[in-house]
């Protein structure tokens, strides 16, 4: 699960509804009601998928403020009135949200034809993330065939009162959310929800049988046991544990050094870069990323420069060529290329998961380099 740290934090409606409900419960409890009316208000809190139980968290917002739509026209309330919809808050780069796509386009596949429409709202991350072209592009790309509201300004993500990244709301054919979710996983119980509410609409499901949903490169499921890196940005303003001797100089460009030693989810660049407040840049001449990370896979956001020319690269584990080892967006040598704004899947380790070294090389100037992250 991603979250958005721009802004204060303050807990979305929904789930101050939750904090009552539950001190409701405490009081009743406590005022000697018993456990068997507990026992069947508590799924209601924690989203059970059975309809009778599923509380009405509120009245769905409006889709207005897209900056543009994908794969369908505009769509309104009153357009999805007697659908029940899913609302997915995503971007692009976001590799939690990768990672859900495979279930939510099973979703839309299975029960498009029983009143069921899924709704993309791409909300981005970084800048690039903005562009129309940049989003028209990934949704191709991933297969994404159902409609797509464009976010750039983030005004659905605020009238849903939204955090974080990958966000499932779950609405029922009367325009209210039922059920909502964060992050990855308990993709059953949220199929299980989708049932429920086009059974309330009067829409029952074809089959007993669960949405079949799998991903492959990045796209595929983490091995969330064996992670032991965080998510890091390479940008100044939320970067951490940085080791180049010196360490970041804001918007200014410099000739940064590698450390002779560097511990666990450590990083450093090495070559001439000017960092930014989201993103590192390349200069004249080769350079290097390292980072000693611990995970199955390690992806890295990148960029092409401003002339939107390729930038070929070479990737080293543990100093040498990853082999079996080679993520998706690389070959057994190392060999790779940097062609568009996104996500790339550098490091895939197939002989087993520890702490190694990685290191990224750069044969040519400009690519810009904005965040990693592990699965």
């Amino acid at each position: 699960m991603h979250r958005k740290d721009e802004r204060p934090q303050r807990a979305p409606r929904h789930r101050f509804i939750a904090l009552v409900l539950s001190l409701l419960i405490s009081v009743i409890a406590a005022a000697g009601f018993g456990s068997s009316w507990l026992s069947r208000a508590a799924p209601a809190l924690e989203g059970a998928a059975d309809a009778s139980t599923l509380p009405v968290e509120g009245i769905a917002p409006k889709l207005d403020g897209a900056t543009a739509w994908l794969n369908s026209p505009p769509l309104t309330g009153a357009a999805l009135r007697g659908k029940v919809v899913l609302v997915d808050f995503w971007t692009y780069s976001c590799v939690n949200c990768l990672r859900a796509l495979p279930h939510v386009r099973a979703w839309a596949d299975k029960y498009r034809d029983q009143g069921f429409v899924v709704v993309g709202v791409h909300a981005p991350e970084f800048d690039f993330e903005k562009d129309v072209a940049n989003v028209r592009r990934a949704v191709g790309e991933l297969g994404i065939t159902y409609p797509v509201a464009v976010d750039s300004d983030m005004r659905i993500w605020r009238a849903f009162d939204n955090q974080f990244w990958p966000a499932h709301y779950f609405i029922d054919a009367q325009g209210r959310i039922r059920y909502h979710h964060f992050g990855e996983g308990h993709y059953e119980t949220s199929e299980r929800v989708i049932r429920e509410l086009l059974a309330e609409a009067g829409h029952s499901a074809t089959d007993d049988a669960f949405a079949a949903a799998t991903g492959a490169g990045v796209q595929m499921a983490p091995d969330m046991a064996q992670i032991g890196s965080p998510e890091t940005y390479v940008g100044y303003a939320r970067a951490e544990r940085f080791v180049s001797p010196g360490g970041q100089v804001r918007e200014r460009s410099r000739d940064y050094a590698l450390p002779a030693q560097w511990s666990l989810n450590q990083w450093a660049l090495g070559g001439r870069w000017t960092v930014h407040g989201e993103k590192a840049v390349l200069g004249d001449g080769g350079g290097r990323i390292l980072y000693r990370f611990h995970a199955r896979d390690l992806n890295l956001v990148l960029g092409p420069g401003r002339d939107g020319k390729p930038i070929r690269f070479r990737v080293r584990v543990d100093g040498q060529a990853p082999g079996v080892n080679h993520g998706s967006d690389v070959d057994a040598d190392g060999n790779g290329q940097v062609t568009a704004q996104r996500l790339y899947q550098l490091v895939r380790s197939s002989d087993g998961v520890r702490d190694r070294s990685f290191e990224i090389e750069f044969l040519d100037p400009g690519v810009e380099a904005f965040a990693f992250t592990f699965g």
